[in-house]
């Protein structure tokens, strides 16, 4: 899968409401992907606009500290 860019998760917005990571879209939306897919190993954000993915740069550690959160 081609992908727009690779994004380093911690320089994306954390909603915690929505366990949604967010990254802003050049179309002017935003790429998203939720907490629980990054936990299965899922790594690509889509945009709901458009049809640009941005590959998602984490490490287990950090995801962690996300997951505990109730």
């Amino acid at each position: 899968m081609s992908v727009y860019d690779e994004i380093e998760i911690e320089d994306m917005e954390w909603v915690e409401e929505d366990r949604t990571f967010y990254y802003p879209c050049p179309c002017g939306d935003r790429f998203e992907i939720l907490l629980e897919d990054l936990l299965m190993g899922e790594e690509i954000a889509r945009c709901p606009s458009c049809s640009l993915t941005i590959r998602i740069i984490y490490d287990e550690e950090f995801l962690a500290q996300y997951a505990n959160l109730n």
